[in-house]
């Protein structure tokens, strides 16, 4: 099944009810994104633009897009990224899949 790296921001309102009130949030989300097909493997707090980092399994990338698009219109982040994985060796077919496609670079001339 295809992997996801969500990247998530929450905002300050949010924040505050965080605080207020410690929740775990990736159980609060995990019946979601099981009813979209998916699964998540791993999840963290982080330091930086994104206050919390998620891998998840999912379907494809409609049901990925799919729970993104909920995320989002719930309210509570400013931002979510979601970025498809690959594995390394799929990572590999690809550099050979761009060897043999002819492509050329414009030139200067």
């Amino acid at each position: 099944m295809p992997r996801y790296l969500y990247e998530v921001a929450y905002t300050p309102e949010a924040w505050a009810e965080l605080v207020k009130k410690p929740q775990d949030r990736i159980e609060a989300i995990r019946p979601a994104v099981r009813k979209l097909g998916g699964k998540i493997e791993s999840a963290y707090f982080a330091f930086g633009d994104y206050d919390i980092v998620a891998i998840a399994n999912m379907p494809d990338n409609v049901s990925a897009a799919a729970f993104s698009l909920a995320v989002s219109a719930g309210g509570s982040v400013k931002s979510i990224r979601t970025t498809p994985l690959m594995t390394i060796r799929e990572g590999m077919r690809a550099m050979r899949q761009a060897k043999r496609s002819g492509y050329t670079p414009a030139s200067a001339d």
